[in-house]
């Protein structure tokens, strides 16, 4: 969790140095360091904070000693973060990724196995994944690429393009983001559930994998199967096609 840009670094730590180090009061204290009164309170009674080494906010430019003098001179002075020294630019919003350059030319091979194993993906996440170009992504896509004759699929995650988590967030990403497809259409068949494919007696229905079961088999009936096999027999208990 971030902390606020007028609270010092390490408040409990910094509150440790100021109850053990000046004369300032509890509540100029709390105020300082985004505590409540009670808990420097009990941070001087030892009943706080137990283990944690004091912060000099002196050391680290964040108290002037002229600050904390006058906060001692004036019990209804607050005390006020001394200006940074060292002025830290704001992050800035992340660009494309940046690739080594020893791995520069492993992009290619990761961003083809992107779009074999994961065509769900857009080309602004594999940019993410891999920092390369829209423009790259289609000539592999469309094979125009200069040397796609020579391109193999691989993992980006092998060749240390990307991590594993940030794979399986973008993947899970385009996922979510993909339409629901319709009972009826043919890309939305799935696995069948155990209860599906498995009969009362333990054993896989052979042949009904996809169709979620078929009907119950007819019972045979033996007097029907004789009647019919002596029909096809002739005179003399031969078949139609002995004789």
């Amino acid at each position: 969790m971030a902390t606020p840009s007028n609270t010092p670094l390490m408040p409990k730590a910094t509150a440790v140095w100021l109850v053990e180090n000046t004369a300032l009061s509890f509540d100029q204290i709390a105020a300082f360091c985004r505590l409540h009164p009670l808990e420097v309170k009990a941070i001087a009674d030892g009943e706080a904070a137990q283990g944690i080494k004091g912060l000099d906010p002196i050391i680290t430019g964040q108290l002037t000693r002229e600050e904390i003098a006058k906060a001692v001179a004036e019990p209804a002075h607050r005390l006020k973060l001394a200006d940074p020294k060292v002025r830290v630019p704001e992050a800035k919003r992340r660009g494309p990724r940046y690739t080594p350059v020893s791995r520069r030319h492993d992009r290619p091979n990761a961003i083809l196995w992107l779009l074999r194993n994961h065509p769900e993906l857009k080309d602004a996440a594999i940019m993410r994944l891999v920092g390369t170009t829209k423009t790259t992504i289609q000539q592999i896509r469309e094979r125009t690429h200069w040397n796609a004759a020579n391109l193999a699929p691989m993992d980006p995650v092998t060749l240390g393009l990307t991590s594993q988590l940030e794979l399986d967030l973008e993947v899970e990403k385009a996922a979510k983001a993909m339409p629901l497809r319709e009972a009826g259409d043919p890309g939305a068949a799935t696995l069948l559930s155990v209860d599906e494919t498995v009969l009362p007696g333990g054993l896989v229905g052979a042949g009904d994998y996809g169709t979620g079961g078929r009907e119950e088999e007819e019972e045979l009936d033996a007097d029907k199967i004789f009647a019919k096999l002596k029909s096809l027999k002739g005179p003399e208990g031969e078949t139609d096609e002995d004789a």
